[in-house]
């Protein structure tokens, strides 16, 4: 069976567990408290979450496991079947971890450092912002962002929900940064109702 270690409220976790719920993959959960990482680093030379191990195959990196996924269970699938639509996707996963995660990435670090200044919050919570609008119109005639439910949807929504709800115990400033500088108003229609769309679809 696939093992998943795993910490509570992980976005990166939350990617693969969408991912594993969809193509109906059981997988044995392994909890790791965040404040010690031992076990993740012992097991994967790092200590990110989530780490997959499928038989001797020790795999880290949620987009990695989700690409690993769809190699061994192809059906059905994350992303599309067609060259070009596949390629779109694949820019797609690149930008949203490349570009779009840099700014709330920085902003949390930055207050955990107690180092975030006013004109930092402002940038980079303005970019959150407005950013809202490519989702707002990927969403236009479809219920996900590439057309059915796939890769592309399990790399954004658990960041974007953030957009919709906010638990106040959650103790993790990432969060709150994302809840605090995305704000869904009534220019955002189509991705308030994809969070909530998503929020319905099993896990593992």
């Amino acid at each position: 069976m696939l093992r998943l270690v795993r910490f509570e409220r992980s976005t990166n976790v939350e990617r693969v567990a969408l991912a594993l719920a969809h193509k109906g993959l059981e997988v044995e959960s392994v909890w790791v408290d965040p404040a010690d990482r031992s076990p993740v680093v012992e097991l994967s030379g790092q200590d990110l979450v989530p780490v997959l191990v499928d038989g001797e195959r020790v795999i880290p990196d949620s987009t990695a496991i989700l690409e690993h996924l769809e190699a061994v269970c192809p059906d059905p699938p994350l992303y599309p079947a067609e060259p070009a639509r596949r390629a779109e996707v694949r820019l797609f996963v690149d930008w949203f971890n490349r570009v779009w995660k840099v700014p709330p990435n920085r902003l949390a670090e930055a207050l955990d450092a107690g180092a975030a200044d006013a004109e930092a919050i402002a940038r980079d919570g303005a970019l959150l912002q407005e950013r809202l609008g490519v989702f707002e119109d990927l969403l236009a005639g479809r219920d996900h962002l590439f057309g059915g439910f796939g890769v592309a949807d399990c790399i954004a929504w658990p960041f974007l929900r953030y957009a919709a709800h906010f638990d106040p115990e959650d103790p993790w400033t990432f969060h709150r940064v994302l809840h605090e500088h995305m704000n869904l108003g009534a220019d955002h229609p189509r991705l308030a109702g994809w969070i909530e769309r998503m929020a319905e679809r099993p896990m593992a």
